[in-house]
């Protein structure tokens, strides 16, 4: 049988604001996980469109795709495209699961939720000429799985090609998580046989891995079992975790050892009137600044992920978000427009309000306001998102967020890495035409190098909880 997966691009690959190398970080895994279940006898191709030219020329027998919300349209087109060349089509994924009924008229068969119990069933029923028309996880346990098939991926590709999971989904339920709704109707978060998942380590080449765990600290028994057990393998990682999790006991400190070196955090928003509409629990009456300090002290660089648009912002939220990244030396910031996705509690809520304007999906890319907002205009809030990016990535504000370290090795690590990675986009784009954007690894490696730990306490910044509890402006 020849079988196709596909991820189609995310509708940012045309607006002006693509970055080619964002999307040629790291190989998404969903597809490949899934392969694992096929038979050694199919022929498989697998295409991730932000990284190649699509050949829709070509005949399979089935084919599987992937949709998110923004790849929705593009995804549709390309179910139609290969059922008129008689292929038979699935397709899956988040906005799947959000509105299936939507999926549904351009696919064969749907799958609601994870596909490791679902697919391997729909595979015997497809085989006996019966497949559903929808497929839903009930079953969710990682034990057992087959190994990723890491051999579909084109490897070279990707700046770190060596990504991993071993979670599924979060302990938390942020009412603006799109991947919350995913994992509805059984447990929203499980992870591997911790066996497993240093097997899966030991099976990746070089040092360096990118954990795609939505909390890698979230579990923490298995997170001290995982990192005990990745100590001695020299590597190096990226993942990402809460503020508590960060505060909590000494795992950030295990991480550290087993070779943590930067980690996605979600502030999100300073105000406790806000985190109390997102039902961000684990980050009510959390001391940000302490949590920065101890990262800090283990050589541990922050992407730090901020929301703005939530009902309490005014119109001094941008300049106070930017001027905290860089007073506490965030090594890089992501910035989103709050974006009430299909399947989350925040747009059943806003819904009901009637405060959804817009069912493009297309404009659900973090970047768009779709929604009535409270304080501030979707104008203003709009170009305040644009304007915290260009000041944060300003050269004077990389070099006064750099020098707020305490030794040289981290401010100069803090400055080659926020430098790099918004400052050279044509080397970054010249490099992925060229296909030499993996020989960049090593460089990485590099800048990913250990610092010595010092006292978090040595960081004098005033707590930005103490502030916002005095003005109530965050």
């Amino acid at each position: 049988m020849k079988v196709k997966l596909i991820l189609p691009a995310l509708t940012e690959a045309e607006s002006p604001f693509w970055r080619p190398i964002k999307y040629s970080l790291f190989p998404p895994l969903g597809l490949a996980t899934l392969a694992a279940y096929l038979s050694p006898e199919d022929t498989i191709d697998l295409q991730d469109q932000h990284i190649e030219t699509l050949n829709l020329e070509d005949n399979p027998d089935l084919v599987i795709i992937q949709v998110y919300i923004t790849n929705a349209y593009r995804a549709y087109s390309i179910a139609q495209h290969y059922k008129k060349r008689g292929a038979y089509v699935i397709l899956g994924g988040l906005h799947v699961t959000s509105l299936p009924h939507e999926s549904a008229q351009f696919a064969d068969t749907i799958f609601i939720g994870p596909g490791e119990d679902t697919f391997p069933q729909f595979l015997k029923d497809f085989k006996n000429k019966c497949p559903e028309k929808v497929y839903t996880s009930r079953i969710r346990t990682l034990e057992g799985i087959p190994p990723i098939r890491r051999d579909l991926i084109k490897r070279n590709m990707y700046l770190v090609p060596n990504s991993i999971v071993v979670t599924r989904g979060c302990p938390h339920h942020c009412t603006f998580c799109y991947k919350d709704a995913f994992f509805e109707g059984g447990k929203s978060f499980y992870t591997q046989v911790v066996d497993d998942a240093l097997a899966e380590i030991e099976r990746l080449p070089g040092r360096h891995l990118y954990f795609l765990d939505d909390h890698l600290l979230g579990n923490a028994r298995f997170a001290y079992q995982l990192f005990d057990g990745m100590k001695g393998m020299n590597r190096v990682f990226q993942g990402a975790a809460t503020v508590d999790s960060i505060l909590r006991g000494n795992l950030i400190e295990k991480a550290a050892e087993a070779g943590l070196r930067s980690l996605f955090v979600g502030f999100e928003t300073f105000s406790p009137e806000n985190l109390k509409q997102s039902n961000k629990k684990q980050n009510l009456q959390k001391d940000y600044v302490l949590a920065v300090n101890r990262l800090h002290s283990l050589g541990i660089m922050i992407n730090g992920s901020f929301v703005f648009g939530l009902d309490s912002d005014d119109r001094g939220v941008f300049e106070r978000t930017v001027e905290w990244g860089v007073k506490n030396a965030i090594t890089t910031s992501t910035y989103h427009i709050l974006t009430p996705y299909p399947g989350t509690q925040l747009y059943t809520e806003m819904q009901q309000q009637g405060r959804i304007v817009c069912s493009d999906w297309n404009m659900y890319d973090t970047r768009h306001v779709v929604y009535k907002t409270m304080s501030i205009t979707a104008e203003e809030l709009e170009n305040g998102y644009h304007w915290a990016y260009k000041e944060f990535y300003k050269w004077n504000n990389i070099v006064r967020s750099s020098i707020n370290h305490d030794s040289l090795k981290h401010q100069l690590k803090h400055f080659f890495y926020t430098g790099g990675w918004k400052k050279f986009e044509a080397v970054w784009n010249f490099l992925i035409k060229t296909k030499n954007l993996h020989n960049m690894l090593p460089i990485l490696e590099s800048v990913l190098s250990k610092v010595r730990q010092k006292s978090p306490q040595t960081n004098k910044t005033e707590p930005l909880q103490q502030r916002a509890l005095i003005d109530h402006k965050f």
